[in-house]
């Protein structure tokens, strides 16, 4: 069947809107807490004045070795939120939402296990490819390699991108299997529902960056230090978790067109 963008949205949107409330809430727990707490303790250093691009390489690289665990814990804790919302929406056994958040659990070590398979897959191809460039010594040829990669690396998570709701809605634990299924839910549609993907990434982007710049413009005015610092973190997280529920429910509307009539009703409420 061909993907049909404009129903997907209509699912998604449905489904949020029949339960926002407790859909909020969750998104609050799983997706802006992690990223508040994340952005208010451990920030970003400031860049030193005058430092080398070698300099802000290192500081870069000493920060993100440092803040590694919280990544981590951060990961894990939406990944766990994301398995658990697509339990909810899809799920044909109508669960409450504790018993959605103990399948998410269930399911994260498989969801894992297929991201880092795929990331190593990727990291091996590219390295081999880069490797073969380089000893060439034709930058060209590097360059064309490079964006070769870039171009394959998007179709890969493009064709993989349905292995979350595999794992949480069809309750698959082989990490293979699940990257398999993805793959073939998505064959015969995979530039459509690219360019869907693309749109909605757009649109939030935007609407992201006009949030940000009109509460910036806000704060220059009417705060400074630390008070704006917050509030702009709380902003930034806020929106940013409203855009990964949005994108969970496209996901799932995703997946159940694709999968076919085996996938219950996106839009009934849950317990």
């Amino acid at each position: 069947m061909k993907f049909d963008g404009n129903l997907a949205w209509k699912q998604a949107s449905s489904s949020l809107a029949t339960n926002r409330e407790l859909l909020l809430a969750l998104a609050g727990v799983f997706f802006l807490l992690p990223s508040l707490a994340f952005a208010l303790f451990l920030p970003q250093p400031e860049p030193n004045p005058g430092a080398s691009p070698d300099q802000l390489m290192g500081a870069m690289q000493a920060y993100y070795l440092s803040v590694f665990p919280y990544m981590l814990i951060t990961a894990l804790t939406q990944a766990t939120g994301t398995l658990a919302v697509l339990t909810l929406f899809t799920d044909r056994t109508r669960p409450t939402v504790g018993q959605a958040i103990k399948l998410g659990l269930g399911g994260l070590l498989s969801y894992l296990a297929a991201q880092l398979l795929l990331g190593l897959g990727l990291g091996v191809a590219g390295s081999i490819l880069l490797g073969v460039g380089a000893l060439t010594g034709s930058q060209v040829l590097v360059g064309l390699i490079i964006v070769a990669l870039l171009v394959g690396v998007l179709y890969v998570a493009v064709k993989t991108s349905l292995v979350a709701p595999i794992v949480a809605v069809e309750r698959e634990r082989n990490p293979v299997s699940a990257l398999r299924r993805s793959w073939r839910l998505t064959r015969g549609n995979s530039v459509r529902v690219a360019l869907f993907y693309l749109l909605f990434l757009a649109a939030f982007g935007l609407v992201f960056i006009v949030v940000m710049t009109l509460i910036g413009i806000v704060l220059a005015l009417v705060a400074s230090g630390s008070t704006a610092t917050t509030i702009a973190a709380v902003v930034s997280s806020a929106v940013g978790a409203v855009m990964t529920l949005y994108f969970v429910a496209i996901l799932a509307a995703v997946h159940r067109q694709l999968a076919g009539p085996s996938a219950e009703r996106a839009s009934a409420p849950f317990e």
